[in-house]
């Protein structure tokens, strides 16, 4: 079965309240076993356009990933988001 990931571009407007999100997002995060291939970072962007941060979350399968997605502890982490940033939010299944 393949892998599955959340591919996120994300842009942050309020930085100081970030980890906010992120704490409330962590219960969520090790509930379903996400494992972060990219979490923010330097980048280049060559072609189209991008967002301040781009974060790659590896889940075991395609159902863990949407689970984990619509689970109530990330649902408030993801009120929280919402609230300080913009993103461009996929599931997506891995080769």
């Amino acid at each position: 079965m393949p892998k599955a990931y959340w591919v996120v571009r994300v842009s942050v407007r309020e930085p100081n309240r970030y980890p906010e999100y992120l704490a409330a997002a962590k219960p969520a995060f090790e509930k379903f076993g996400a494992n972060f291939i990219v979490r923010g970072g330097p980048f280049e962007a060559t072609e189209g356009t991008s967002r301040d941060r781009n974060v790659v979350v590896e889940f075991k399968d395609l159902a863990t990933a949407k689970a984990c997605y619509q689970s109530p502890e990330y649902q408030a982490a993801k009120a929280i988001r919402q609230q300080i940033s913009e993103a461009d939010f996929i599931i997506i299944e891995g080769a």
